[in-house]
């Protein structure tokens, strides 16, 4: 097993997790409508893109390819020129044709043998659930998450929490967390009436990571992460209050 670390390139964020996210890893991007996990992905392998001439293939469930074309150029990514290039492949389909059959295998295959990505990102595995029943989707999820692990691919994988600011940690599917190698949990908190963002790495596994919320912005360049929360206590697990 690779002790590798895949940088995401994003400001403040390698840091906490001592230089980046371990080689060939799982990773899940766990949060609510509007936190901008989608924009964490593609900063993650527009990175990888730029800095380490690593491939990346960027599975869309949900957002139309032209949606994401237009939004990525917001934040300078000209990803139909990464296309053009080979460097960056988008595929806009549904999860059903990924799943439980070797069919589904069959697809990614092609895909990997025809572009060979380093770097992976699935938007959103939520959709899974439309196409399988709950007792089926612990071992939908295995065979999704060891399939892209016996690849070698350094992936992330998206997960839409319930509710914009739900107050716990969890993210309303413990099997998946268990599959996974790592948890970010993006989140959105009302702190003395102003909607911050935060952002906590819950799980890193084989690996120490930081412990601490970091508030975090979405600016003309993406995400970056800013200073610990001072003063401040309860912001995930209960309603945020000054210390006393």
């Amino acid at each position: 097993m690779s002790n590798t670390r895949v940088k995401t390139g994003i400001p403040g964020f390698d840091e906490l997790l001592n230089g980046g996210f371990l080689q060939g890893d799982v990773v899940m991007v766990a949060g609510s409508s509007g936190t901008g996990k989608t924009i964490f992905c593609l900063q993650y392998l527009i990175d990888g893109i730029i800095e380490s001439g690593d491939p990346g293939l960027f599975i869309s469930f949900e957002q139309s390819p032209e949606q994401i074309y237009r939004d990525a150029l917001n934040f300078g990514w000209d990803l139909k020129k990464l296309e053009e290039e080979n460097k960056f492949r988008l595929v806009y389909t549904s999860p059903q044709l990924l799943l439980g059959t070797d069919s589904g295998e069959q697809i990614l295959d092609d895909l990997l043998e025809e572009f060979h990505p380093k770097r992976l990102a699935i938007d959103s595995l939520r959709f899974l659930e439309m196409f399988v029943e709950n007792v089926n989707l612990r071992e939908e999820f295995y065979r999704l998450i060891m399939y892209l692990k016996t690849k070698g691919i350094s992936a992330l994988l998206t997960w839409e929490t319930p509710n914009i600011t739900e107050s716990a940690t969890g993210f309303g599917n413990e099997h998946l967390a268990f599959l996974v190698d790592c948890i970010v949990l993006m989140r959105l908190v009302e702190i003395e009436s102003v909607l911050k963002k935060v952002i906590l790495v819950l799980k890193m596994r084989g690996s120490d990571h930081d412990k601490h919320l970091r508030e975090y912005s979405i600016t003309s360049k993406g995400i970056t992460i800013l200073p610990v929360f001072h003063g401040i206590e309860g912001i995930v697990a209960s309603p945020p209050k000054r210390k006393a």
